[in-house]
């Protein structure tokens, strides 16, 4: 990849300013589909062939390195994974500089702060995770005799994600006597395929009944034709819910509509943009003929 930066770079007539990303070798707790840091991972140069691809990019004359850059997983929890791979990059930044004579300007620690499943006050704040990494930081840095560099993090699913909230209609209800009691809704894996590939749990309310008792627990199963289709297991609602009434699970904002597909043939929802009382239109919903746009009969001339 340095050698193709530097071919693209020098065929602009440009300086490519790159950053290396490293594997920390740090799991964190979160679903192994979304760990990206621990050595076996698919992401980031190992910690033994940074030091020659580091000399390497040094040499080239279209590609400027800045720095390192790593990253862990998403919807971590704990600092601690952050603050062990600091540790972890600060001893190559050390060796980079004595062995290399590079000099760090640039870290970025990546992201995957994690939000929790029912609103804004459910989430850690951001200095929970930035404060205890930037102190192990300067610490370290200290230690080692180096310049503290410009630090980046990359929160996206912490600054988007209480943003959402997806709305479902709630249609047939199947009580199991002794067992479940599902209710069925309008969307599904197609909108939101996160339950049903990373475990992920939500929480929700329905609409217009906040306050009143949940004596009710209850399965919301999705409308696409597997098992697997579970959007909330053992969520409480009130004792009179019925088809009609609307669900809202929070804090959809992040990784839903970007991961929705037509699985089953079923057309995205529409996304719709509020602020002090006013909504916005941001994404049509799509339509069956949507669907059939760029299909083609073999009986077409």
């Amino acid at each position: 990849e340095l050698d193709l930066i530097n071919e693209i770079a020098s065929s602009k007539g440009r300086r490519a300013s790159v950053l290396l990303r490293v594997t920390p070798e740090v799991e964190a707790l979160t679903h192994k589909y979304i760990q990206t840091g621990h050595r076996g991972s698919k992401f980031g140069i190992p910690l033994e062939r940074v030091p020659y691809l580091a000399e390497k990019s040094l040499s080239m004359e279209h590609v400027a390195l800045k720095g390192l850059h790593f990253h862990l997983g998403s919807q971590i929890e704990d600092y601690r994974p952050y603050v062990q791979a600091i540790g972890v990059v600060t001893e190559l930044m050390a060796n980079l500089e004595s062995d290399k004579g590079f000099i760090l300007e640039e870290l970025d620690i990546g992201g995957g702060f994690g939000i929790g499943t029912y609103g804004v006050a459910s989430s850690k704040p951001l200095s929970y995770f930035v404060d205890p990494v930037m102190e192990r930081l300067r610490a370290r840095c200290s230690a080692f005799g180096l310049p503290l560099p410009s630090v980046a993090i990359e929160p996206g699913r912490w600054v988007v994600g209480e943003a959402g909230i997806t709305l479902y209609t709630m249609g047939a209800i199947k009580e199991i006597a002794g067992s479940t009691t599902y209710i069925s809704v309008d969307g599904g894996m197609a909108d939101n395929p996160r339950p049903a590939l990373y475990g992920a749990k939500y929480d929700a309310e329905v609409v217009g009944k906040k306050g009143l008792p949940k004596d009710r627990i209850v399965t919301v199963a999705g409308r696409c034709c597997e098992s697997g289709d579970i959007l909330i297991e053992n969520l409480s609602v009130p004792g009179d819910v019925k088809p009609g009434d609307l669900l809202a699970v929070f804090n959809t904002g992040a990784y839903n509509y970007s991961m929705a597909s037509n699985y089953n043939m079923l057309p995205k929802p529409a996304v719709v943009f509020v602020e002090n009382g006013k909504d916005f239109l941001a994404v049509e919903r799509e339509t069956y003929d949507d669907l059939l746009a760029k299909q083609r009969s073999i009986c077409d001339d």
